[in-house]
C-alpha cells in the first residue's frame, strides 16, 4: 500500500485542545465549538497547532491588522479590569485566556465590524460589557 500519508498534526491537535481545555476549566460543548471553528479556517488551525508547539502565537492569521497576541492581552486586561487588580495573580488561568483569544479572532472573523470597534474605541477594554 504505497501512496497512503498519514497526516497526525490534526489528531494531535484535537488532543492538545482537550488536554488545554480541561486544564483551563472549559467545558466539552464550547471545546467542540472551537474545534469546529479550527477546522472550518485553516489559518486558525495553523496558528493553534503553532501555540502548541511553542507555547506563544505565530500571529500570521490576522483580522484586519489585529492578531491573537492582541486579543489575548485584550483577555488579560478584560481579566484585570474585572477583578479591578491591575496586575496577574496565580489564580489568573492563561491557557483559558489563549483559548477565548481563539474564539475572539474566529468571532472577529465572522463579524469584523463588532470586534474592531471593541478594540478601537475602547469599548471592552476599559468598560466590562
Amino acid at each position: 500500500m504505497s501512496g497512503i500519508i498519514y497526516d497526525a498534526r490534526k489528531i494531535k491537535a484535537y488532543e492538545g485542545l482537550l488536554i488545554l481545555g480541561e486544564y483551563a476549566g472549559k467545558e466539552t460543548d464550547w471545546l467542540e465549538a472551537l474545534w469546529k471553528e479550527f477546522l472550518a479556517d485553516e489559518g486558525q488551525m495553523r496558528e493553534f497547532m503553532y501555540y502548541l508547539d511553542n507555547h506563544t502565537f505565530c500571529d500570521e492569521d490576522r483580522c484586519g491588522e489585529y492578531g491573537l497576541t492582541d486579543l489575548y492581552v485584550w483577555q488579560m486586561d478584560r481579566y484585570n479590569l474585572i477583578r479591578d487588580i491591575g496586575k496577574n495573580t496565580e489564580c489568573c488561568n492563561k491557557e483559558a485566556m489563549v483559548l477565548n483569544a481563539f474564539s475572539s479572532m474566529a468571532q472577529m472573523k465572522k463579524d469584523p465590524h463588532t470586534y474592531l470597534r471593541r478594540l478601537t474605541s475602547g469599548e471592552g477594554m476599559d468598560q466590562v460589557q
